[in-house]
């Protein structure tokens, strides 16, 4: 099976480097989260490997066009258009008819949870049921790499756990997923997880080895320390600190505090 992703891409933009030498690969059936502030070079990575975006320097391996499946921020569909008339309007671009169809837009309107809004137009349905009704004319084609550039930000959290339970459906149908969050928690329940910063790869791996690979370590705290060096969490604090851990302690323990103080690690 086909690995796809990217090896030491740059992207330059008015003499900023958006990218810097980025490396990912996803295979299939994997779901590869890309996290990291505004900013970061989610967007940018992510536009790459749909080949909206030529690099500057590096490689990029990805299927043909035609099986590539992508969902931007915010978009995805035609809010003019009722459910069944996107699902009819992005089947005959990608030449998808009869029985295909009949079986695909069944299985997608179900997963979505959208059978009895099928008549309605897009931009009468819930923020949740537009992003569910996008995902779903991304998987259209059956992709064999499905890019999602924030699928669940801003939805409610009943519409987040729909699309989570959708993107893992694709991946055990072998799609090559990569997708941007904003959720930690969904990059928890990742395969690999990309932390981005200012372009560049603070830390990578399986959510285990995201969480060893921060430096230093991060501890717990009711009161605020160093403020170069301190976050809320809820009602307590996190506090980072270059040293390593004591001894059966555990570096970060989640990926937000990872996320957290390997930004600070970097300009520490």
């Amino acid at each position: 099976m086909t690995a796809w992703g990217a090896t030491g891409v740059t992207v330059e933009r008015s003499g900023r480097a958006a990218l810097a030498g980025v490396s990912i690969t996803v295979d299939p059936g994997e779901i590869v989260a890309v996290v990291g502030g505004d900013g970061a070079g989610k967007t940018t990575l992510l536009r790459t490997l749909a080949g909206a975006i030529a690099p500057t320097a590096g490689e990029v391996t990805a299927p043909a066009l035609a099986r590539i499946g992508f969902m931007p921020t915010a978009a995805g569909v035609w809010r003019d258009l009722s459910v069944d008339e996107n699902i009819a309007f992005v089947a005959a671009a990608h030449g998808i008819a009869g029985t295909a169809l009949a079986e695909r837009r069944a299985a997608l309107l179900t997963g979505a949870g959208l059978e009895q809004a099928a008549s309605r137009l897009a931009r009468d349905l819930s923020g949740g049921m537009r992003q569910k009704l996008a995902f779903s004319l991304a998987m259209l084609h059956r992709p064999e790499l499905l890019i999602l550039d924030e699928p669940s930000t801003g939805v409610d959290p009943v519409s987040r756990v729909d699309l989570w339970r959708m993107v893992s459906l694709a991946a055990s149908q072998g799609a090559a997923v990569v997708m941007a969050t904003t959720y930690l928690d969904e990059a928890e329940r990742a395969h690999r997880v990309v932390v981005l910063d200012a372009g560049e790869i603070l830390l990578e791996g399986t959510p285990a080895e995201v969480l060893a690979g921060v430096p230093g370590h991060v501890v717990a705290d009711d009161a605020p320390g160093d403020p170069a060096r301190t976050w809320r969490r809820g009602r307590g604090y996190r506090v980072w600190s270059p040293e390593d851990p004591p001894a059966g302690h555990p570096r970060a323990a989640d990926i937000e505090d990872a996320v957290v103080a390997a930004a600070i690690a970097k300009g520490a």
